[in-house]
Order: structure tokens, then sequence, then C-alpha cells
């Protein structure tokens, strides 16, 4: 297999896509949720500070631009603590960390939190893997959302990933009408049951946003949707796709990983996150 993804690229193109389903929507939602950004060098920061689950607030796309340097890391932290927030995360490919890196981590009082899997592959590697639409349980079906079903989808995702508050279903309906990026929905009769988006960067596209409802799962909604958006990313002219998950502890299985790698995907490096608290 030959992903040849560059990793700076890999790093930028999931940054601009979480900042970019959020920068999207209506002024009035995004004044409501607090959405603001930060962009420094190649790097963007993001947050929502109503967002009471911090997933959000992170920053990534540190490399592009030359080496990470610790001002630029400062910075965000800067407009983490100007925002109001209690948290915000540094999402940095371990390649990239300078020699010195503990004292930073020390100097801006940062924490080893989660850590997740950063994957990647050409597109012929994707196309060539096992076809997850043939696989797709009966009565189920796959397919872009329109304009008029993007309030179902918005909910559907916002509901898989337990995020409640009021106004990021608005948040996640507003992308799909954005020509950087193809929705997807798998269907049972005509109700959503999972989603998946694919967010185009140019030459590389991320998946994202993937989930299920808990009661449709184990019936190969996910890997249909890998498939289908590898399919979208070549219509596209993209070169290469990424996607990142959580890694896996010992004892732990994680079903998103395991998909993905099924789908032509190998995993690039796993990353740490670095969590700025107030």
């Amino acid at each position: 297999m030959n992903t040849s993804v560059p990793l700076s690229l890999a790093e930028l193109t999931e940054i601009k896509a979480y900042t970019d389903f959020v920068t999207g929507a209506t002024a009035p939602v995004q004044e409501a949720l607090g959405i603001d950004f930060l962009s420094i060098d190649s790097a963007l920061a993001l947050v929502i500070r109503e967002d009471p689950s911090q997933f959000f607030n992170r920053a990534g796309g540190f490399g592009s631009g030359g080496p990470l340097k610790a001002d630029a890391l400062a910075q965000v932290c800067d407009f983490y603590r100007k925002q109001g927030i209690s948290q915000g995360s540094f999402m940095i490919a371990p390649s990239l960390l300078p020699p010195d890196w503990a004292s930073t981590v020390a100097r801006l009082k940062l924490t080893d939190g989660r850590r997740y899997v950063k994957l990647g592959c050409d597109i012929q590697s994707a196309l060539s893997a096992t076809d997850g639409i043939a696989a797709l349980a009966p009565g189920l079906r796959v397919g872009l959302v329109e304009p008029h079903q993007a309030n179902e989808w918005g909910a559907v995702m916002m509901a898989a990933f337990g995020f409640s508050l009021p106004g990021m279903t608005d948040v996640a309906a507003s992308c799909v009408s954005n020509s950087d990026w193809r929705p997807y929905a798998v269907w049972d009769g005509d109700r959503i049951i999972a989603v998946g988006s694919l967010f185009i960067n140019g030459e590389c596209a991320n998946m994202f946003g993937a989930a299920t409802l808990p009661s449709s799962r184990g019936r190969g909604a996910q890997s249909a949707l890998l498939t289908i958006r590898a399919r979208a990313a070549e219509a596209a002219g993209c070169r290469w796709l990424v996607a990142e998950t959580g890694a896996e502890n010992p004892g732990e299985h994680n079903t998103s990983l395991h998909n993905m790698l099924r789908a032509g995907f190998e995993p690039l490096y796993e990353r740490p996150t670095w969590v700025w608290r107030k």
C-alpha cells in the first residue's frame, strides 16, 4: 500500500474540516454558541464557548509553515483564556514535537490526554478495498443527503455523538449545502439511521462525523459510508484520504478503527491530545 499522505497536509485537512464545519453556521447560531477561531501561521484554533463537552475546543494544523513554535502554542493558550473556556486541546503529530517539548509542556501546563490514531491512504487503495455498499444489510440504502434532509441528518449526527447543546443540529445541517462537503446517510426505509461526511481540501479529503444510532449498529452502515465517500473523493479529484479515531487501549475494540482498516486505510501514527486547562 502506498499512502504517501504528506503529514502536514493530513493534519491541516483535519483542523480545517472542524473549523469549516462549525463556522459554516449562520451568524445568529455562531453568536448563540460562542463560535470563534484563530489563525496562526498554518495552524487553526477553534472554540465553541457554550459547548459543555469541550470537544470542539481544539487547535491543529501545526507544521505546514515550518517547525513547531512554542510562541504559536502560547498564543493559542491566550486565545483559549480570552474566550473564557475551561479547557482546550492541541492536536500535534508526534514527529513534529521539538526536542525540548517537555519544557514547553511544563511552561504551558499541558497534560497528556486521549490518544487518537491518524489514518490515511491513497484513493486507489480505498477504491480497491472491500465494497461496503455491497455488504450493506438488506433494507438499508446509502446516498447523498439533499438540502431538505439537512435538519434530520444533523439531528442524527448530534444524537449519535451525544451532543445535546441546542443549535448544534443547525451547525451540522449548514454543511449540507457547502460545496466543500459531501454529506451522506444510510436510510432504513425513510428514516436516517447513520451519517458520515467528506470534507474536500484540495487533493486531500477528510472522513468526518461518521456515526450510527445505537439501535442500528452492526448492519454495515459505516462500511457503506466509507465506500461511498471514497468514491466521492475520487470524483472530486482527491489523491488522498485521511481520518482519525480513538486509539485502542489493551482489551478495547474500536469498531470505527477496524472499519477503516478494512476500507483501505493504514495507521500513520498514534497521536496524544495535549490539553490546556484554565
